[in-house]
């Protein structure tokens, strides 16, 4: 499975898995399958107990077709909708578990989701060929929505444990140390912890001491050297920061 590495807004690189042509085609088949269920369901609801022919019956073929297009507007605009409120996501992505993500690691927004969408016009052409073959093509099997937003859909199957999280085991009688940790994200806890353990596998002692420092700056910290190390001070921080938002396993 390629990767893609996603530069985030702190510039620390992050690889992700490509969400395959395959999983995109399911995810589109099943995202079909619910805007289909929700045509048929709206339909046979108005004209069989609102009576909506009779009513269309009287109307000029402009009205009903604007009739028609309000019905199915949520059709319409369902990629949209719930890739912003999902944060890229539908349900057919989220079944398959792939995502849409910004390729230069700032949060994908509706502005994003919507180029995407326009796009979607020319891509799902001719039978969705167009969008298929740019997806084949592309480096990243990006459709033509994809690279006008500066987008790709990445797969979250990733098999990862605790190590890989922002979880961290503690005890129930862990004593935290800096409170200031509340003011930092779960995804700058991500960044902390996957940088502070590939630096303690390598030992690399210049990453954790641009890390701590980079820690203390962000939160006004200072400590005292002689009575924590920055590997300390880093493992402590990531404790901290699971007990205060309830995140320990």
């Amino acid at each position: 499975m390629s990767q893609i590495a996603i530069n985030t807004s702190q510039n620390v690189n992050i690889n992700f898995n490509i969400a395959g042509v395959g999983e995109r085609m399911l995810a589109f088949i099943i995202d079909l399958l619910i805007k289909v269920a929700y045509g048929v369901s709206i339909f046979y609801i108005f004209f069989n107990f609102f009576n909506l022919g009779y009513v269309l019956n009287g109307l000029d073929q402009w009205s009903v077709g604007a009739v028609y297009i309000i019905l199915l507007l949520p059709v319409v605009i369902y990629p949209v909708v719930l890739e912003s409120l999902m944060e890229g996501q539908t349900p057919g992505k989220k079944v398959m578990k792939i995502r849409v993500v910004k390729i230069d690691g700032y949060q994908a927004g509706f502005g994003d989701y919507l180029i995407r969408w326009f796009f979607r016009l020319i891509d799902t052409s001719f039978a969705g060929v167009i969008g298929l073959i740019s997806m084949i093509v592309s480096k990243n099997n990006q459709r033509l929505g994809d690279i006008a937003s500066g987008t790709a859909v990445i797969s979250l199957k990733n098999n990862i444990d605790i190590s890989h999280t922002i979880l961290e085991n503690i005890k129930e009688d862990y004593v935290p140390s800096f409170p200031q940790v509340i003011a930092l994200s779960d995804n700058d806890m991500r960044i902390i912890k996957d940088n502070y353990t590939k630096a303690l596998r390598s030992d690399d002692r210049q990453i954790i001491s641009k890390l701590s420092d980079k820690i203390k700056s962000i939160l006004k910290l200072e400590v005292d050297p002689t009575k924590m190390t920055e590997r300390q001070f880093i493992g402590v921080v990531i404790k901290d920061y699971n007990y205060y938002t309830g995140k320990d396993s």
